[in-house]
């Protein structure tokens, strides 16, 4: 059973209109893409917050820790904004919490038809089941260490960091 903890972004289709975090309510749902792929696995999904990353504080990072930590599932993923998402998977891989679990957001808007929201979201969690557990970030056909990766905002990519 993989448990999926939903946090915003625009895997969603969440569009903010301004630095106070106002949006749109989600067009489109986690659930809507995994129906759409006839996903057999089981999972389950839990909206934990729904924010444009920019936003996403300690205490946020703190509620999806002992969200996971009461989780029954070993396997975990988490839809994230690719904003921080990096910060996130830090803050959970300090923790070692003896999980698999895999971050995934998309860079295109989850409305858009031109959006790689379920490639993502399809590749995180084929990899979520080959995966030792610790954490990741799984985005556009690669898989990050939380230890190794950062978000380089001129390509609008993810990388490996350069000193590991």
């Amino acid at each position: 059973m993989i448990h999926i903890f939903t946090t915003g972004g625009t895997i969603e289709g969440l569009d903010y209109v301004d630095d106070k975090n106002s949006k749109s309510q989600p067009i489109t749902t986690i659930d809507s893409f995994l129906k759409a792929s006839n996903i057999s696995i089981d999972y389950t999904i839990e909206n934990v917050f729904r924010k444009d990353s920019r936003h996403i504080n300690d205490a946020d990072r703190k509620l999806l820790l002992d969200k996971i930590e009461a989780s029954d599932s070993q396997k975990i993923l988490i839809t994230h904004g690719t904003f921080t998402m990096e910060h996130t998977a830090r803050f959970l891989g300090q923790m070692q919490l003896g999980k698999t679990i895999v971050l995934v957001g998309s860079f295109i808007l989850g409305t858009l038809a031109n959006t790689d929201a379920p490639f993502n979201l399809g590749y995180a969690i084929s990899s979520l089941q080959f995966l030792k557990p610790d954490v990741f970030i799984a985005m556009n056909g690669q898989v990050f260490h939380w230890k190794n990766v950062t978000k380089n905002l001129e390509t609008n990519t993810f990388e490996r960091n350069d000193d590991e």
